[in-house]
């Protein structure tokens, strides 16, 4: 049987503030880093059925 889910945590303080500013300033991610997971989805997608 599972077990309960419990509420998620609050980030606070300088958690929060360096989190926030990561979240402000994302790159984006480059064709080379979109290929290559791309990539390792097909593969991992190939060797597994879950059905």
């Amino acid at each position: 049987m599972a077990r309960p889910i419990k509420e998620t945590p609050v980030v606070t303080g300088k958690d929060a503030k360096r989190f926030a500013e990561k979240i402000a300033h994302l790159k984006p991610e480059s064709k080379e880093e979109r290929e290559a997971a791309k990539k390792v989805y097909a593969k991992f997608k190939a060797q597994y059925t879950f059905w």
